[in-house]
């Protein structure tokens, strides 16, 4: 039998109808509201393993921005191989209208499809500025949000599996900021031995500056809810090939190869996703 192809309903046809908000706007809104070359001395700091001090609070307090309370959400959704263009225009028509109105205190961060890496998926990051109170806000005043309801339901229908986490933001990150295209985007996932999140920031406090001189460091998260343990840095290149020769020159730079000996002890497992930027997404 012939594999059935995924259509949207007349419910969804008719949102679809009254097309949302253009990519523009989305971006404009969201804008508003090494390997060492000194072998000789690299094998000799080795030797010294980083003291991390003790501390009586907890990793998120001490890790995670202090002069905001955003809060962020990254949803993981594996869509039907048939349905996934239906699944991208149902939610480029629906999402954009939650980013723009001023009622929900949720902003789109980026909106992806993955090119590499897990086929057929697509990837949501939200910041919800205000914290919890906010997440909680939204979630109480969507419940009662038909266009959305629909909206869910019609998406139900088109997916294999989703997953959801609550992050927090890296102090020494940059926050996302809407970019203009075309980029590509690389999301490596950590996830780190339990009790090592405070090391880990540590090293990277002092390596981010290796990668900043393309401005391709977008944002740098750490789990709250959901899988624990869990780091997200997310990067933005031109291409594959950019990519390519910004992480090389990484490794030019003194100091860059002493974070990789010292980080990658703490990782028990690691990925890397290449996404493609949806219309939709402040992230282009």
């Amino acid at each position: 039998m012939a594999p059935r192809l995924c259509s949207i309903s007349a419910a969804a046809r008719r949102v679809l109808g009254n097309p949302g908000p253009r990519a523009g706007d989305v971006a404009a809104a969201a804008a508003t509201r090494f390997y060492s070359k000194d072998n000789e001395s690299s094998w000799f700091r080795s030797l010294f393993v980083h003291k991390v001090d003790p501390r009586k609070d907890a990793h998120s307090t001490l890790l995670s921005k202090k002069e905001t309370s955003n809060l962020y959400k990254i949803q993981f959704h594996n869509v039907k191989p048939e349905c996934l263009d239906a699944y991208n225009s149902l939610t480029e028509a629906v999402l954009p209208k939650l980013h723009l109105d001023e009622d929900y205190p949720c902003s789109l961060v980026g909106n992806w499809n993955t090119w590499y890496g897990e086929q057929d998926q697509a990837v949501h990051l939200w910041r919800f500025s205000g914290g919890y109170p906010a997440l909680m806000d939204c979630m109480n005043k969507l419940k009662s949000n038909k266009e959305y309801l629909e909206f869910r339901k019609e998406r139900s229908c088109m997916l294999l599996s989703r997953r959801n986490q609550l992050l927090l933001e890296f102090s020494f990150w940059n926050e996302p900021q809407p970019r203009a295209g075309p980029n590509i985007y690389e999301l490596r996932t950590y996830k780190l031995k339990p009790g090592t999140m405070i090391e880990w920031g540590n090293n990277w406090a002092r390596a981010i500056k290796y990668r900043q001189e393309n401005q391709e460091a977008v944002g740098g998260f750490f789990s709250q809810i959901g899988e624990l343990y869990v780091v997200h840095h997310l990067w933005a290149y031109k291409d594959l090939q950019s990519r390519e020769e910004t992480r090389n020159a990484a490794w030019r730079k003194r100091g860059w190869d002493e974070n990789v000996y010292y980080t990658v002890p703490l990782v028990r497992h690691m990925e890397s996703r290449i996404m493609i930027p949806l219309k939709i997404s402040p992230l282009q």
